[in-house]
């Protein structure tokens, strides 16, 4: 009997021991599942907090960004071109045009000044050189030529005990026979080869021309070079006993051969030799 007795009482013990130990899991498991609930609860509220106010900013930055659409398109009317002013390619087509017009017309203007003969005088026109003593005495005092710049003409002295010879050559050539009548040849100072001014020689008393080296006499007649003929003058006059020299009105010089003054080479040729 107390066998039995005890054994009871050992069975009685360890089932409540497995009681409270069964009730205190339960209360700690209980209080473990309701922090981790609170916890949750408090993320979700944050997190819907959250969420509420970026949708907020959203909302707010939509709107401000946000374009009435009631708000007219006004019509579009054509601008005024005197408001506009001046476009950059009509600035330079009008630039160009002007400058090219300024050009061509100074061209001209140069031309028309060049061909026209001055009424005033200069080359072209007729100039009057001086008293015909005086053309004489300026010819022999500078060893037989005298050089008229405002003319372009060399001016020399025509002896006059070749004028019949001259006649015959010259008197298709009123004026400038004329010319040699009073005691005055007129040349142009350009060579007639290519156009090359023609200085003197002073020793051999001829024209000689440096480019080429084409030779004339004292009165132009054609010595030597490759010129196709003498030098050409020009009309000359006496007016009121001045010489007046016509640039205006030139003419050819003598055929090849022509010498009616048989003057020859007086000493050493200053371009080449005579008859080159």
């Amino acid at each position: 009997m107390n066998i039995t007795l005890v054994i009871s009482l050992a069975v009685l013990v360890v089932l409540a021991g497995v009681v409270v130990l069964t009730a205190a899991r339960r209360r700690e498991t209980t209080g473990v599942l309701s922090r981790e609930t609170r916890s949750r609860d408090q993320k979700a509220d944050r997190t819907a907090n959250s969420r509420e106010f970026e949708r907020e900013s959203v909302a707010s930055r939509s709107t401000a960004l946000a374009v009435p659409q009631s708000v007219a398109v006004a019509p579009w009317t054509p601008p005024d071109p005197e408001a506009i002013g001046v476009s950059r390619r009509q600035f330079f087509n009008r630039a160009t045009v002007t400058l090219m017009s300024a050009g061509l017309g100074g061209f001209g203007a140069a031309v028309l000044g060049f061909l026209w003969k001055g009424a005033e005088g200069g080359f072209g026109s007729k100039i009057n050189a001086g008293k015909v003593d005086d053309i004489i005495a300026g010819i022999r005092s500078n060893n037989g030529f005298l050089y008229l710049p405002e003319a372009r003409a060399w001016v020399t002295e025509y002896p006059k005990e070749s004028l019949a010879k001259a006649e015959a050559i010259y008197a298709s050539q009123a004026p400038v026979f004329a010319g040699m009548s009073s005691g005055i040849v007129a040349l142009y100072q350009k060579c007639p080869h290519l156009g090359c001014r023609v200085p003197t020689c002073a020793t051999s008393q001829w024209f000689e021309c440096p480019c080429h080296g084409s030779q004339f006499n004292r009165v132009g007649e054609k010595k030597g070079g490759p010129a196709p003929r003498g030098m050409d003058r020009f009309a000359v006059s006496i007016n009121n006993g001045s010489v007046v020299i016509d640039t205006g009105a030139v003419f050819g010089g003598p055929s090849i051969g022509t010498n009616t003054t048989g003057q020859e080479a007086e000493g050493p040729h200053c371009v080449g030799a005579g008859g080159h």
